[in-house]
């Protein structure tokens, strides 16, 4: 006998938005714990509140995955325009290492070849200013490789004009994560804020001082996993998860709160299906938050080569990454092969979502590491796309806290999410397309798309 979808859609729905723990879990995150920067204090109180909630939900073997991790922090980060003696804001790029030294200022604009020609004779040892964006009327180049041939000409170090109005500026990071090469800076990176940058663009070949402090270290970090076992098909598994990390000093409301909520609240809503009706996951589906997203992935990294090997025959992994940037509309999946089985299982739903596939791999996020290794990972089709909220702008900075997460779009997420997981989980293993990705296949790719602006928005 099939199962009564109807019902568990009922019971799903009701489920995530009349018994939702949304709110609370959101003040705990964003509020008593605050900042989560992975190998803290606080991103331990963290993924310490996620088990406890697993355990409380219901959920099988919830556990702490320990590993190590190099990460890095930072103290006084100082601009001095040295003839004036003026102070300019800076925030130094996400494992940017210390530095002090003054040199002149050139403004290299958006860093295009026409312009580095022009400026070549005033490149080598001075201090780059170049915009964030990319030139309004050139191939868009990506930020980390004219980060890299600033480098490669021989600069001291980099500052780069943060979009933002009024005053702000977020950390950001240096290295395009789909080539290891180019993981760290290459160079001090610094950025300053839209009014800042107009003034040092306005002292070009003057004297500018930057200092940062900052050191890298060794120190353990953690994983979270919990699972809900398959009853039919226990070694096949789909895997739910999104970071639990944040940047140094952001409370980190939608980046990623947003996310470690919604799988939460998917656990518990499947979890309390399985206790209350009886209705079990057709293969195992696993719930995790990620460490360290916010240092080149490592935690997910760590993640996927613990769990995904061919005893473990994974499926299909769903990131969730900044969900309160807009409303659900589908699921983007960076291989084409399994387009056509989510889209007849979201048509199954009826609310008008799509499948979607990528043209290029994106680094931006914990679904990358998985496909690294060739194996199915997707995102939600979200702020990457139209439909985005005002709020999402506040990335990356102290100003994403608890206000910036919208509790009723994440209800939204989780019944739905709730919904095609679980139609995943009893599709018969056999009756998936066979993925014909590799290791390999995804490393040729790569290198084809070296160059290329990730789409993301």
């Amino acid at each position: 006998m099939g199962l009564d979808w109807t019902t568990i859609d009922r019971f799903v729905f009701g489920e995530a938005w009349t018994h939702s723990f949304i709110k609370s879990h959101a003040e705990i995150l964003c509020e008593r714990i605050g900042p989560r920067w992975a190998t803290s204090e606080n991103e331990l109180a963290a993924a310490t509140f996620i088990r406890e909630q697993f355990i409380q939900d219901g959920l099988d073997n919830p556990v702490f995955e320990d590993f190590n991790l190099p990460t890095w922090s930072h103290k006084q980060t100082l601009g001095t325009l040295v003839e004036v003696n003026k102070a300019i804001d800076l925030l130094p790029f996400n494992r940017c290492p210390a530095c002090k030294l003054t040199a002149p200022i050139v403004n290299v604009e958006y860093g295009t070849e026409n312009t580095l020609r022009e400026k070549k004779n005033k490149i080598k040892g001075a201090i780059a200013i170049m915009y964030v964006e990319f030139e309004p009327f050139s191939q868009p180049i990506p930020l980390s490789d004219r980060l890299y041939k600033l480098a490669q000409l021989g600069v001291a170090a980099i500052v780069c004009i943060d979009p933002k109005d009024g005053d702000r500026i977020e950390y950001r990071n240096a290295g395009d994560w789909r080539l290891p090469e180019q993981a760290e800076a290459p160079v001090p990176c610094v950025s300053t804020s839209r009014e800042h940058g107009s003034i040092l663009i306005k002292s070009s070949d003057k004297l500018f001082k930057i200092v940062v402090e900052a050191s890298f270290y060794k120190a353990k970090t953690q994983n979270v996993d919990a699972q809900l076992t398959g009853h039919a098909w226990p070694n096949t598994q789909l895997i739910l998860g999104g970071h639990h990390d944040t940047v140094l000093n952001s409370s980190g409301g939608n980046d990623n709160a947003s996310g470690t909520i919604a799988v939460l609240e998917t656990a518990r809503v499947l979890a309390a299906l399985r206790s209350e009706l009886g209705i079990s996951p057709g293969c195992t589906i696993r719930f995790a938050t990620f460490s360290a997203e916010e240092q080149r992935l490592a935690g997910a990294g760590e993640y996927a080569k613990q769990h995904c090997n061919p005893e473990n025959n994974t499926r299909l992994v769903i990131n969730l990454d900044e969900l309160s940037t807009g409303y659900f509309k589908g699921v983007v999946l960076a291989f084409p092969h399994l387009r056509t089985l989510i889209q007849s299982q979201l048509d199954s739903m009826g609310d008008g979502l799509r499948c979607h596939v990528m043209s290029q791999l994106d680094s931006t996020s914990d679904h990358f590491p998985f496909l690294r290794q060739g194996i199915d990972a997707a995102h939600l089709w979200r702020w990457r796309f139209h439909g985005r909220n005002a709020d999402s702008n506040y990335h990356h900075e102290p100003a994403d806290t608890l206000d910036k997460i919208n509790v009723r779009e994440l209800k939204e997420y989780v019944g739905q999410l709730s919904r095609l997981l679980l139609r995943l989980s009893h599709i018969h293993p056999k009756d998936w397309p066979t993925n014909p990705q590799t290791s390999n296949t995804v490393k040729s790719r790569l290198i084809n798309e070296r160059g290329s602006v990730i789409r993301v928005y």
